[in-house]
């Protein structure tokens, strides 16, 4: 671990913090006409979720961890977990859904994900961006509903609701977005 001013902190870094694992998610120098300057920081734990702000003046030094981040293979669900297999060393891993959270219904047989570990732990996971999927269900447009574009629902084999366009029906795949669950385009 490298140790680094409380200046330097930026959006992103991992850093040990009060005895746990913060992800700075924003930052602000801030010069004040009186007093040293100090780095407003947003901080989020990474094992419990719970968010924190604190200041960080540029004579403190802080401990920037380095997440290891390993290549997993999704294998298949068990109840609630989820069996992943290390492309390395074909060592199983498993974690539980509520860990992974609502993108668990966009895991496909055999999809890669990364996994970032901390001394062996997992804490994160990050999907591909875009999954393929089939649309099991999608309402039929009402001709002459809006002159403007307008989406419509439908429901894609994984359970999950997204909007399409009208032009898109049941049986059609298309490609979603899995950090915004959303409609990107039809697939080729």
């Amino acid at each position: 671990m490298a140790k680094i001013n409380g200046n330097e902190i930026r959006p992103g870094n991992v850093i040990e913090h009060d005895g746990g694992l913060w992800v700075a998610v924003k930052t602000n120098a801030v010069k004040p006409g009186k007093g040293g300057a100090y780095n407003q920081v947003e901080l989020k734990n990474l094992i419990n979720g719970t968010k924190l702000n604190e200041r960080f003046r540029s004579a403190e030094t802080v401990e920037r961890v380095r997440l290891e981040q390993k290549d997993f293979n999704f294998l298949y669900e068990q109840g609630e977990a989820l069996v992943f297999m290390d492309n390395d060393s074909y060592e199983q891993l498993e974690l539980q859904k509520d860990f992974v959270g609502d993108r668990a219904a966009f895991l496909q047989d055999g999809m890669t994900v990364t996994v970032e570990l901390y001394d062996e732990r997992p804490i994160g996971i990050k999907l591909p961006d875009q999954v393929t999927l089939r649309i099991d269900q999608a309402d039929p447009v009402v001709k002459g509903q809006t002159a403007a574009s307008s989406y419509k629902p439908a429901v894609l084999e994984n359970g999950i609701r997204v909007l399409v366009p009208p032009f898109i029906e049941s049986g059609e795949r298309i490609i979603v977005d899995t950090n915004e669950l959303t409609y990107l385009r039809r697939a080729d």
